[in-house]
């Protein structure tokens, strides 16, 4: 093993182990000390890879906006229609009795108003993901009106804005209630809103 993996695994088990720790605690919850015990690996070797805990907030945002998207891309890859893609996406936001859902481990359900407030670069990153996330739910959006599985939308990106906003509020709820009935319920009105056989939503 070179030394330049050996490198790239110790900053990957400090960029798990502190998204670990941000999802329980937050950002602003969570010390330096803690990261460094719980990664095994001494202030120096932090320093190595991270100028700052900012510095280490950004890469560990732009690390999770990474593979959340790279999951999203080889949906929207695999065999199937846009319809069945976005039903997948959508149903992957609630907990399932093998796996926790998206909503319990989403940085943006997390972190979206503290680091607003906190760090522009950690802002900025997150924002730019979201951006990303809601552009490829708009693909699909199109994709699914020309395969029929999708309701045709005059406006399939500001569509896939509102949605991607009706699901984070219904996160936020569910996780303030302890309950999936919000995220339950975004399920169903989406379901409604994107039928391409009529619906209560009209566009």
């Amino acid at each position: 093993m070179t030394e330049a993996k050996k490198s790239d695994q110790t900053r990957q088990r400090i960029l798990d182990t502190g998204r670990g720790l941000v999802l329980r605690h937050g950002f602003s919850g969570v010390g330096l000390s803690r990261i460094l015990s719980e990664s095994g690996v001494p202030k120096g070797s932090f320093y190595y890879y991270f100028a700052s805990k900012e510095a280490f907030g950004t890469a560990m945002l732009a690390d999770y906006v990474e593979a959340y998207l790279d999951r999203v891309d080889a949906l929207i890859a695999a065999p199937g229609t846009a319809g069945d893609k976005l039903d997948s996406f959508w149903d992957a936001w609630l907990s399932q009795s093998s796996a926790p859902g998206i909503a319990s481990a989403c940085l943006v359900v997390k972190l979206g108003s503290e680091v607003a407030d906190l760090s522009e670069t950690m802002r900025e990153t997150l924002d730019q993901g979201v951006d990303a996330l809601v552009a490829r739910i708009a693909q699909l959006l199109r994709q699914g009106a020309e395969d029929g599985t999708v309701r045709a939308l005059s406006d399939p990106e500001t569509t896939a804005r509102m949605l991607y906003a009706k699901w984070l509020g219904a996160a936020v709820l569910a996780k303030l209630a302890r309950s999936d009935a919000p995220l339950r319920m975004a399920r169903a009105e989406t379901s409604g809103q994107l039928s391409p056989t009529g619906g209560q939503f009209p566009t």
